[in-house]
């Protein structure tokens, strides 16, 4: 009876709502956005970190562990830097 009552049930349609605004539209962008910068910073802060410990006095990995922090810096000036790039984006679109 179940299996019958799935296969012959009528499709589920979503609500007839009003689609979502280009404003939430953008605003869920800027959410994603930063969290999405926040988290790349991060993972290249936790690399630069480990890689700067671990380098032991070698030239060259002391530059890769520098090269990964400077990455997490801009990384989390972006993502500082988002709220507005996205108001800028709203402004010009609308």
């Amino acid at each position: 009876m179940t299996v019958a009552g799935l296969v012959l049930a009528p499709p589920a349609f979503a609500a007839t709502g009003s689609a979502p605004s280009l404003n939430g539209v953008i605003s869920s962008l800027q959410v994603w956005l930063v969290g999405i910068l926040a988290g790349l910073a991060t993972l290249f802060l936790t690399i630069g970190g480990i890689r700067y410990l671990t380098a032991g006095g070698d030239p060259a990995e002391v530059e890769r562990a520098k090269t990964a922090l400077k990455s997490a810096a801009i990384g989390y000036a972006l993502a500082a830097l988002a709220p507005l790039l996205v108001s800028i984006l709203q402004s010009v679109v609308g």
